[in-house]
């Protein structure tokens, strides 16, 4: 006989038409029951466990195949121990695995995170020092080990008249290699680099960009006569003299005539610095600079631009595999002028020069005749024997007789130069 539940899902009824459980008796054992239910369910294994599991299974029984050919499935005599289940149950790797490649993952990323954060400061510390980054490594410029002598950190741009000379340096005598070796000239900035022109500001009735435009031709000048490397070989000073103001008669003339027949009144170095080719040469492009350039109202309106620079030169004898170095020290202090055009007849964009003196450390004495003449250690000059005190070169504290300078200075203020080099005396270190 077939006995069917009553449609409510509850027990029958039992005598007198009373259930036999209470309505809210019989759902908490409906509940209780499908909680157990599905708790007790058997849980199907993901794809990913059946197949390490059975990866593992497959090495498992292969070693132990190979091991029983072998005959060392069992060691004879051995007995397994109680301790010690016969067998693993199906899938017992599989967790240990998975978490420890977690584990593994989570240290990996921890790795990477630190790497980009160590990245991260040496691009910060590159970009404030490349010098002090790049000497940290092997081989690196500055490296102490031995091969690579340490140089003197670079000056700062010099903003005012220093107040003394430069510290002794270790002696060190000059190579090509290193040729401002055991001078003061190792700290000062390589060529035009170490011309930094001041902020340009309006004075008088010159406007902010009429001031710049003067302290730039200013600077090109500079470089031009004493940078440029046609300068430098005893050519013809062409970038120069294109910028003086041929309306100024007195230094174009100048210019042209000790460029063409030099002699004690007309030498060209008073204006350009110039090496003879067949005497010396440059070792390598660079020269050191040292110097700052500033500016004030001049006259009528005008603006007066104040240049003051030190230029070291290393040379060598033009001769094939000549080793010996020397170098020469010019210092040039010159004034330059924007002047107003409706009260002065000047052309534009060229340089009126109203004062400029130099004066040149280890140079033979007594030699006129458009060039420079460095003397090296080995070699003997054929000018006049030195007779004034011994001077620094580098000392840049001394003031230059140069007119009325923008700085302060003070002179004869006259549109040539005064030659200093007719008092010969010795320099303390080159």
């Amino acid at each position: 006989m077939t006995i069917e539940p009553p449609a409510s899902g509850r027990p029958t009824e039992g005598d007198g038409g009373r259930p036999s459980v209470p309505d809210d008796v019989w759902e908490r054992f409906v509940h209780d029951h499908e909680e157990d239910i599905r708790a007790s369910a058997p849980v199907e294994p993901s794809a990913r466990a059946r197949m390490v599991t059975a990866r593992l299974r497959a090495q498992d029984e292969q070693a132990a195949s190979a091991a029983r050919r072998k005959g060392l499935g069992r060691l004879p005599g051995a007995r397994r121990r109680k301790d010690v289940p016969p067998a693993q149950p199906p899938g017992w790797r599989t967790g240990p695995a998975w978490q420890e490649m977690n584990g593994k993952a989570d240290r990996k990323r921890r790795l990477r995170g630190g790497i980009g954060v160590l990245a991260a400061v040496a691009v910060v510390l590159f970009a404030l020092n490349p010098g002090a980054v790049l000497s940290r490594l092997p081989g690196g410029p500055g490296k102490d080990d031995g091969t690579r002598p340490r140089d003197a950190a670079p000056l700062a741009a010099e903003t005012a008249r220093p107040t003394g000379a430069p510290g002794d340096v270790p002696e060190e005598a000059p190579t090509l290699a290193r040729p401002f070796a055991g001078s003061p000239a190792q700290s000062y900035a390589d060529g035009a680099a170490g011309i930094v022109l001041p902020e340009p500001r309006a004075v008088g009735a010159m406007s902010k960009d009429q001031v710049a435009a003067a302290l730039q031709r200013t600077k090109d000048f500079l470089v031009a006569s004493g940078l440029d490397p046609a300068t430098l070989r005893g050519e013809r000073p062409a970038a120069a003299l294109a910028l003086l103001d041929p309306r100024q008669e007195d230094v174009s003339g100048f210019a042209t005539a000790s460029l063409a027949r030099p002699d004690r009144e007309h030498d060209p170095v008073l204006l350009f610095t110039r090496f003879d080719p067949k005497e010396a040469v440059l070792v390598g492009p660079t020269v050191k600079t040292r110097g700052r350039i500033t500016f004030k109202e001049g006259k009528d309106g005008g603006v007066t631009v104040h240049a003051d620079y030190t230029f070291v030169y290393a040379l060598r004898k033009p001769a094939r595999g000549s080793k010996e170095v020397t170098r020469t020290i010019v210092r040039r202090v010159l004034d330059t002028e924007l002047l107003d055009p409706e009260r002065y007849q000047v052309t534009p964009d060229r340089l009126t020069l109203s004062s400029f003196d130099m004066e040149a450390g280890n140079s033979a004495c007594g030699r006129y005749d458009g060039y420079l003449h460095p003397v090296f250690p080995s070699t003997r000059t054929d000018g006049h024997e030195p007779s004034g005190p011994a001077v620094d070169p580098y000392d840049r504290s001394r003031e230059l007789d140069t007119g009325d300078g923008a700085d302060g200075g003070k002179g004869s203020g006259k549109t040539s130069g005064k030659d200093r080099r007719a008092e010969c005396g010795t320099v303390s270190r080159s």
